[in-house]
Formats: structure tokens, C-alpha cells, sequence
């Protein structure tokens, strides 16, 4: 299998020399287009030198002889090329011989065979408006252009091969470059991915990336593997809590059965009221999850109606007035009885909500402490605020508390409890489309903050 980074860096490399090959071989063309053009343009304006050279010289001598302008003849064996001039009859008054220049020492160079076909252009040379002569310009093709020309060329083609060349040498160093910034973050997310499949859920991604797609994918990443660390802490703290929550009731009953068994203590029926309490608690722990898995899977059947919240603060905090008592705790209901406090929803499961907080606050409360229940509006919405100053919650419990049968370490045994209140707080809450918030400071109290949608006519 091949990597991502050779495989982003040939696709570049690839590409470039594609794209410099494509545009050598334009710019080659176009180069030499416009040379073979701007070359003809040069013999054309020769030969219309030469026809005017040769008019000047009629109209001086008014005749051909064999002297007429053979002062061209060593302009043209130096340019490479032969003059023949004729009289109006077509007759040769003068002319150079082809095999002068074709055995020249400077094309001595060349093969025969490559030396090419003589070609001439002929030219009419008129006096007064009369033909009195002609003049033949003869050439081989494979000299049209002279060793300057030649030399030209070839600087030219080996420029162009040159620049491509030192072109394909930079893009190699950028594609490595670049597909490096590429690919270091793919290949690190894929390395993350493949370790947490393998539940290695401490590797995080740290490699950024200015490409928006690569970060969102490296953040999302990350994101995932601190949630799947997250959740396998909680599983763990799960099965923990599970172990503990059952092998309690278990091993009660099973030190007194065996001592039943053998002996050791006597069958009352005061014994056996106590086991059974065991049972009964067990039980009651199996019908709790039975409830949270109802609320966990959304199957549970909600009444919803048109209820006032006022009311049912109202009651709920007369129903716990005794309890909070007996425990020198005040409750303080800071609830307008004069304003309307509407909403839609299961009269029961919200009723239990504010139970179960409210239950918490003063269980969790000290002497002499106070539970306040506060209820207002706030954009649209209706807003429960209860707050009390009792122990609070630890940061480090603090991310779990809404986990089912979660307990703090200093709960675990000091108070009863089975931890699925406040878990089965949250799933009622937004079984109706609402939200649950805590604030809490260890030893200083805790303010739960539920927020629910206000019934409007």
C-alpha cells in the first residue's frame, strides 16, 4: 500500500511535468514560429534589397555587363546564398556557382545528405516601368538560416529545457514540502483512529493544520477520542457501581443464610424480616434500572398537558417543610403566587423532578443550612432555580453527576442512595424539549438551574 504523502507528492510531480512538458513544447513552438517568421521577414527584405540594387545599377548603366553588380557577389557568399542575373531575354550575364557555397569550410560541419535542396526565388528587375532583367536568389534549405541563427536557436531550446528542468527540481522540493503539511495530520488522525479501535483512548492529535477540512477532521478527532475516554471511564465506574450496589444486599443475605444454615444464629422471624428487607431493597435497585432504561430508550409514556408550575413548587416545598425541620434546614420557596407560570407537560414526571432535587439539596445539606426554591422568567422560558449551602460538589465529580447510579466517593457510604435521581432528572427534563444546568462549589453549595419552555396561548 502506498502512503498518502507519496502518493499527494507524485500526483504534484506528475502533474507539474505533464503541465512544463505541455508548455516547453508551446512556447518551443511559438519561439521558433515567430524566429522562422522574423527570419523570412530578414531574406524578404533582402531580396528586396538585392531588386533594388540591381534597378539602381541598370539605371546608371543603362545595360547588363558582366561587372553589373557583382559587388553582391560577396555579400551573398558570405550570407550563403547565390545571385544569378539575367537579361530580359532570360539569358545569363553573370552568375555564382551553388557548389561555392555548398562546400563552404562553415557548413563543412554538415552532412551531405543533409545539406537539403537548392531552391531559388526568381525577381523581375524593371526600369521605367519595363522588365529588363532577372535576378535568380538561390538557397539549400537546410542553410535558409545562417550559424548565428542556428546558434540562437539552439541557446533558445536549451533555455527552455533548462528553466523546465530546474522548474521540475522546484516543484519536487515544494510537493515534498506540501504534501508533508498534507499529510502529517491525515497520517496522525489515522494513527489516533487506528488506536482507539484498539481502546488506547489517551493519543491526541497535535499536529494543526491551516487546511480548514484537515483541522475540523484533527479537532473532531480529538473530540471522539475524549468522549470514548470519557465513556470507558464511565463504564468502568458503572460495572464499580453496579458491583457495589448489588453485592451489598447479596452478601448480607448470604453471611446470615450460612449462619442460619449452621447454626450460628438462631431462625427468628425479626432475622427474617431483615433479609427480607435485603430482598426488597435489591429489588427496589433492579425496578430503578428498570425505569431508567424506560427513560434511557424514550419509551416511557409521557401525559403532557397545560400545568402550572406554581403550584406544584408550592407543593412540594410544603411536602418537605417537615422534613427539612427535623433537620434545622430552611426552605425558602421564592415563588409569585400572583404570576403566571404555564407550561406543557406530564404533571407526575416534572413533580418528580423537583422531588428529586429538591430531596438531594436537603440531604446533602448541614444544620443550620438552607434549600432556596426561586422561580421567574427569562426570554420566554421559565426558569427553577434550587440552590443550597451544603457540601457541593467536587470537580472531579462534578462531569458525572447526571450518570446512572454515579455516586461521589463521599456518598458512597455516608449517605442512602441508589444514583439514578439525578440521571432520571436530566432524561425527564428533556423528555420535554427542556434543559438542566449545575453550579457547584465543594463546601460552599450547589444551585440547580432547570429551564423549560413557557405555554403561550
Amino acid at each position: 500500500m502506498i502512503t498518502i504523502r507519496k502518493k499527494v507528492t507524485i500526483l504534484l510531480i506528475s502533474c507539474s511535468i505533464i503541465g512544463i512538458f505541455l508548455a516547453s513544447i508551446i512556447v518551443n513552438l511559438t519561439v521558433n514560429n515567430k524566429f522562422n517568421k522574423y527570419v523570412s521577414d530578414i531574406q524578404d527584405k533582402r531580396n528586396l534589397r538585392i531588386v533594388e540594387y540591381f534597378e539602381q545599377v541598370y539605371k546608371k548603366d543603362g545595360k547588363w555587363t558582366t561587372n553589373s553588380g557583382v559587388e553582391v557577389m560577396h555579400e551573398a557568399y558570405m550570407g550563403n546564398y547565390c545571385v544569378t542575373l539575367y537579361d530580359s531575354n532570360r539569358n545569363v550575364v553573370w552568375g555564382m556557382n551553388p557548389n561555392d557555397i555548398k562546400y563552404k569550410e562553415s557548413l563543412q560541419h554538415m552532412k551531405s545528405k543533409d545539406k537539403g535542396v537548392y531552391e531559388t526565388k526568381n525577381f523581375q528587375i524593371k526600369n521605367n516601368g519595363k522588365i529588363v532583367g532577372y535576378i535568380s536568389v538561390g538557397q539549400y534549405t537546410s542553410v535558409l538560416f545562417s550559424e548565428e541563427d542556428l546558434t540562437f536557436k539552439y541557446d533558445i531550446n536549451k533555455g527552455i529545457i533548462a528553466s523546465g528542468l530546474f522548474t521540475v527540481l522546484i516543484i519536487f522540493l515544494i510537493s515534498i514540502y506540501f504534501s508533508k503539511q498534507f499529510s502529517k495530520p491525515v497520517k496522525e488522525v489515522a494513527n489516533m483512529s487506528m488506536k482507539l479501535s484498539r481502546g488506547d483512548f489517551k493519543f491526541r492529535s497535535t499536529t494543526k493544520s491551516n487546511i480548514e477540512e484537515l483541522e475540523n477532521l484533527r479537532t473532531s478527532i480529538n473530540i471522539l477520542g475524549e468522549k470514548l475516554k470519557y465513556q470507558d471511564m464511565l463504564r468502568r465506574r458503572l460495572l464499580s457501581d453496579v458491583s457495589h450496589e448489588i453485592r451489598t444486599p447479596l452478601n448480607v443475605l448470604q453471611n446470615n443464610l450460612e449462619a442460619m444454615v449452621d447454626g450460628i444464629f438462631p431462625i427468628t422471624t425479626e432475622r427474617l424480616k431483615y433479609l427480607n428487607d435485603e430482598v426488597i431493597r435489591f429489588t427496589n435497585l433492579l425496578g430503578s434500572l428498570d425505569i431508567l432504561k424506560e427513560f434511557e430508550c424514550k419509551s416511557i409514556k409521557l401525559n403532557f398537558e397545560k400545568i402550572d408550575l406554581n403550584e406544584i413548587i408550592l407543593s412540594i416545598c410544603d411536602e418537605f417543610n417537615m422534613i427539612a425541620k427535623n433537620k434545622n434546614i430552611d426552605i425558602i420557596c421564592d415563588v409569585k403566587k400572583d404570576k403566571n407560570y404555564e407550561t406543557i407537560g406530564d404533571r407526575d414526571k416534572l413533580k418528580q423532578v423537583f422531588i428529586n432535587v429538591i430531596s438531594n439539596a436537603i440531604k446533602f445539606n448541614k444544620i443550620n443550612g438552607f434549600v432556596r426554591v426561586k422561580l421567574f422568567k427569562y426570554k420566554g422560558n421559565i426558569v427553577v432555580e434550587i440552590k443550597d449551602n451544603g457540601g457541593g460538589i467536587s470537580e472531579e465529580d462534578k462531569p458525572f453527576i447526571f450518570e446512572r447510579l454515579y455516586r461521589g466517593d463521599k456518598s458512597r457510604n455516608d449517605i442512602e442512595g441508589k444514583g439514578i435521581g439525578l440521571t432520571i432528572v436530566k432524561n425527564i427534563v428533556e423528555l420535554h424539549s427542556g434543559y438542566v444546568h449545575v453550579e457547584s462549589k465543594e463546601s460552599e453549595g450547589t444551585k440547580f438551574t432547570i429551564i423549560l419552555s413557557a405555554y403561550t396561548n
